[in-house]
């Protein structure tokens, strides 16, 4: 049966042509002369890829550590579709309550109780991600920097603390002073180039590289025990229904159709994009990998110093997209919705202060992003869209096409809750910037170690290992 639920029945017919062929607007009414969005589609599926790729696909070989690689690479496909599924269920909710926004949908939805309770974790998920964006900043740019003659780990440019403050000072909070999203369009291009540039560096260290260092025991065993931590990281990596209503009202022509083809493209490259990374991080160091896989590389390896570099400015592209959301939230809950410039300009710097000052104190970037994934992403991805559109759709919630939505919303349950407590309660270590054992002299270096002599025997690395954590 190919006939559509009477929910899907009224979104479309919201979207028919009017008699004059003009097409009406999904959420928003139709525009007035100088009113409304002014990114192409392909402006908006950049804006959309490059808040998808951002501080979580770092951390995606982190998260195949965890599930074990087989299981975790099937994992990874199940979320980017259930991302996709749910971001189209979104502006359908939008469409069948009339609401322009993420909180006034699930105001209009669950009243004003599950606006506060949205509003806290459309807040939460973007300022975490913030933080996770400076702690790479200082993580990758320190180590770019010492490879610079003349500057060594005493000079200022090897502090994390003076990079983050400098990133932030000259390029993310200017970035972030823009009013309308679609300005940073060509800056997210810019993103996108730079992750492509990434991916390659890993995947040629994941050949170059990966042969000398001995895998871990049980380094390619179907799962593991801690399969739901990886899930939060999974989840992290693609959240963007945060900002989905801003990119969607950025849109020229804000339609069903249009939205579909933005989300349906900009979700499939981000999938592609992080099934390679993942695999690539993991194959390369098994379980060794840091949270941060560039933390694995050795500092004196020149082409993951190159791919610091690039991954350091897809970060400070990215920034800014956290930021307009983490500043609408506050902006719809303070002020109504209306910001004056010196508002708008106040709560800026307010957030940024904020999460630079938890970002320089603090530089463990796996447990950002379960906590993150696990407890602001879970719900954001699979409980609130599911239940809005449960709420809002006609029949029973365990009949028909209802009862996808249903699954999606019992699993983000589980996944926040046990995630939330495997992390407080097992939370996994990290180098802390150190050197890994592989790099040390004494061992020498892999960036120097020719295939044919090999790394360590396996039991000298099992020893440096253990000694390592």
């Amino acid at each position: 049966m190919d006939r559509e639920s009477s929910a899907d029945q009224r979104a479309h017919s919201i979207m028919q042509q009017t008699e004059s062929g003009e097409r009406k607007a999904l959420i928003f009414p139709e525009k007035q002369p100088g009113e409304g969005g002014s990114s192409s589609l392909t402006s908006a599926s950049f804006n959309f890829i490059n808040s998808i790729v951002g501080s979580g696909i770092i951390g995606l070989p982190y998260s195949m550590n965890q599930a074990g690689f087989p299981f975790g690479m099937l994992l990874l496909i199940v979320i980017a579709l259930i991302t996709d599924y749910s971001i189209i269920l979104l502006i359908k909710g939008g469409t069948l309550s009339g609401s322009r926004t993420y909180q006034a949908l699930v105001h209009s939805t669950f009243g004003f109780v599950g606006y506060l309770i949205l509003s806290a974790l459309q807040f939460l998920y973007p300022f975490i991600a913030m933080i996770s964006y400076n702690i790479i900043t200082g993580d990758t740019l320190t180590k770019v920097f010492q490879r610079i003659p003349g500057v060594g780990p005493d000079h200022f440019l090897a502090d994390r603390r003076v990079v983050i403050l400098i990133s932030t000072v000259v390029f993310t909070l200017p970035l972030s002073l823009y009013r309308d999203i679609s300005k940073l369009g060509k800056v997210s291009l810019l993103s996108m180039v730079l992750t492509l540039a990434i991916l390659i560096t890993v995947v040629i260290r994941a050949a170059t590289l990966g042969p000398q260092i001995p895998p871990t025991e049980n380094a390619w065993s179907f799962a593991h025990w801690n399969v739901i931590q990886a899930v939060g990281v999974m989840s992290f990596a693609f959240i963007c229904h945060h900002n989905s209503f801003m990119i969607y009202g950025s849109m020229k022509e804000p339609t069903l159709q249009n939205w579909s083809r933005v989300t349906h493209v900009s979700v499939s490259f981000a999938a592609v994009l992080s099934l390679l990374f993942a695999a690539a991080g993991y194959a390369t160091f098994t379980g060794y990998t840091q949270g941060d896989i560039f933390e694995n590389y050795c500092k004196n390896d020149d082409l993951a110093t190159f791919g610091r570099f690039c991954y350091g400015v897809s970060i400070i592209t990215t920034f800014p997209l956290e930021c307009f959301v983490t500043r609408e939230v506050v902006s719809n809950v303070i002020f109504s919705g209306i910001l004056s410039t010196t508002a708008h300009v106040g709560v800026t710097v307010v957030i940024m202060a904020a999460a630079t000052a938890i970002s320089l104190a603090y530089d463990c970037l796996g447990i950002v992003l379960e906590l993150n994934g696990a407890l602001s992403a879970a719900p954001l991805i699979f409980i609130i869209p599911s239940a809005c559109y449960l709420k809002l759709s006609a029949g029973r919630w365990f009949q028909g096409e209802n009862l996808l939505s249903c699954i999606i919303l019992l699993a983000g349950v589980f996944v926040m809750f046990i995630g939330v407590t495997m992390t407080i309660l097992y939370p996994q270590d990290c180098s802390h910037g150190a050197e890994l054992f592989y790099c040390s002299p004494s061992n020498l270096s892999v960036i120097h170690t020719t295939p044919s002599s090999g790394l360590l025997p396996p039991q000298n690395v099992s020893q440096n290992a253990s000694q390592s954590t």
